[in-house]
């Protein structure tokens, strides 16, 4: 193969099987392609549950392994094309980066099953993450970035209350013991026993396969659900206000705001048309001039030839202001 595909040819295939490029219109096509072909091998795992499909077992079978061997293709390509994706690694370095990869651990999950590991058939639903990364706009503003960046700047409050409930949870399983092990030994056989009642009353799931039947026991079992829906709200209200957070600060980076009288600043983004253009063409084009800008804490006088890249902070104000 390396005799026949040149280094141009190869990286047009990176790029076409790079997820999410939205500007290629035969990158889109493929990511579309697999998306199809990630719908139809879910939906050939969940017909092949109705024993009323019994009758169509080998056109089930059928697209299953060609979608299958779909992934493989394109897993093996991933491989293939690692050492553009990890630029400055070396080809080795690029595939075995790739291969402990997140995407490279999701893809050989969902192949791995059909061959060796049957009874982890339900791998294959890891698919549906690589669907996710066709909503990206980019790195910014990425809805699945959003969370987990709002994940980790909550993570000691949510590791709190976290903590909270599995106290409550402990204190409950106590209470229902002491109140129920001798009307219910064998429901209630040890402090432990009553761990999934109390899991599935403070998450007011509720399941009814454990319950109590003393009138303390119920009276406990009222005051540990009110308690539960006030505790399982907590961490609910945490996200809630990071997410506020988190967009909140998204539309004040990008809205330009007025420093001096006549001068405005902007944060450079992914999005900006600004990026990898140099100050004077922008100039010219936008009728401005950029005044000084910020990178990296550090004040920068522009200069014609000046590249903007993500990050920079611009302060221009419009020309003959």
């Amino acid at each position: 193969m390396a005799h026949f595909i040149t280094p141009k040819k190869k990286k047009r295939i990176f790029d076409i099987i790079q997820i999410g490029k939205r500007d290629d219109t035969v990158s889109r096509a493929f990511d579309l392609f697999i998306v199809a072909a990630i719908l139809a091998n879910i939906a050939v795992l969940l017909l092949e549950t109705f024993e009323e499909m019994a009758g169509y077992s080998g056109v089930l079978q059928a697209i299953e392994v060609v979608t299958v061997a779909i992934f493989g293709i394109e897993y093996l390509l991933r491989i293939w094309t690692a050492e553009y994706l990890y630029p400055d690694k070396s080809k080795g370095q690029a595939v075995l980066k790739f291969l402990i990869s997140f995407d490279g651990i999701v893809d050989l999950c969902t192949i791995l099953p059909f061959f060796f590991l049957s009874g982890f058939i339900a791998l294959r639903m890891l698919r549906v993450v690589r669907i996710l990364h066709l909503f990206r706009i980019n790195a910014y503003y990425d809805s699945f970035n959003v969370i987990t960046s709002v994940l980790k700047e909550k993570k000691n409050q949510l590791i709190s209350s976290i903590f909270i409930i599995l106290v409550l949870m402990a204190a409950s399983s106590l209470c229902m013991y002491s109140a129920e092990h001798e009307v219910q030994p064998e429901v209630f056989r040890n402090a432990f026993s009553g761990i999934w009642w109390s899991m599935s009353t403070i998450l007011t799931v509720g399941y009814g396969d454990i319950y109590p039947v003393t009138i303390l026991g119920q009276l406990m079992a009222i005051i540990i659900s009110f308690l539960g829906v006030g505790v399982v709200a907590i961490p609910t209200g945490i996200i809630s206000a990071g997410f506020v957070e988190r967009y909140t600060q998204i539309q004040n980076q990008n809205k330009p705001r007025e420093t001096v009288r006549g001068t405005v600043s902007i944060t450079v983004d992914e999005s900006s048309p600004f990026v990898g253009r140099g100050v004077k063409e922008v100039e010219d084009e936008y009728q401005i001039d950029i005044l000084v800008f910020i990178r990296n804490g550090a004040v920068i006088v522009p200069v014609d030839l000046t590249e903007i890249v993500i990050g920079d902070i611009l302060i221009y104000q419009s020309q003959g202001s």
